[in-house]
């Protein structure tokens, strides 16, 4: 019987910044998939952290879990203290405040690039449209596209729309942000736009959580990487011991294929 999988990890000096996201014991099934086995996670506010692994192995998942886009049928995930499964109005203001990108834009296609950005600001947090919309074109000036603030998402390149959709989720100024492989839709000449926004987005100290196969991304910016096999966290390392000193063979052997 093969010993289950334990977390890689370097031992470091305390880090003194609060905690803002606790998960504990997460689990989570898709019929008899069991995609995530006894996930234990804390981050901590500022912290900048890519989640890397094969396909399939519960990236995205977790990360949707923490949105509550997903439902773990086992566990608990506290995000500022509060428990998101609780329904109260508590846990619906603190999931309000995190903000998620996807790896398919989801804008509206019907709505102009600043409608996209004003709805959420107007309808969830109650801001003026005059409000919304300075917010709006101030994160649409900071991703390099305010130019664009009348067209419509179809008139518009991947990267363009990827950038809309950080601006769009910047508009509820939230706590946390959440990207879903942001960069595997685009062609290959719109990738390093989108990633130059999320540099910039890192160095504000925001709290990030990334999933994606961008390792030159990881390099730069993570201050963590979790690196997941078979619904479980192997190996939690800062970026130069992971790409320096893979602690497991499936780390050295993803890495090899990887960076090839």
């Amino acid at each position: 019987m093969t010993a289950p999988m334990s977390v890689a990890s370097l031992a470091s000096e305390p880090d003194p910044r609060p905690e803002l996201i606790r998960i504990e014991g997460l689990n989570k099934h898709y019929g008899a998939f069991h995609v995530l086995r006894d996930i234990d996670l804390q981050v901590r506010e500022g912290e900048r952290i890519v989640l890397c692994g094969p396909s399939g192995s519960g990236k995205s998942t977790l990360i949707r879990c923490i949105n509550r886009l997903e439902i773990a049928q086992q566990g608990s995930i506290q995000v500022a203290g509060t428990d998101l499964a609780a329904n109260t109005r508590q846990a619906a203001q603190v999931r309000s405040e995190i903000g998620m990108v996807f790896q398919h834009f989801n804008l509206f296609p019907h709505m102009s690039v600043l409608d996209n950005c004003l709805l959420a600001p107007t309808s969830v947090r109650g801001l003026s449209r005059k409000d919304a919309e300075e917010r709006a074109r101030m994160y649409l000036s900071k991703v390099g596209i305010e130019s664009q603030a009348h067209k419509y998402p179809s008139q518009l390149s991947g990267g363009q729309q990827q950038r809309v959709a950080i601006a769009r989720a910047l508009c509820m100024k939230p706590r946390i942000m959440l990207f879903d492989e942001p960069t595997s839709a685009l062609d290959p000449e719109m990738v390093a736009e989108v990633l130059d926004v999320l540099v910039q987005l890192a160095g504000t100290g925001m709290t990030m959580l990334c999933v994606t196969h961008e390792m030159g991304f990881a390099r730069q910016v993570a201050e963590r990487v979790l690196f997941l096999e078979g619904g479980q966290i192997i190996e939690d390392s800062p970026p130069q011991v992971f790409f320096n000193q893979p602690r497991t063979a499936r780390a050295k052997a993803f890495l090899a294929q990887i960076l090839h």
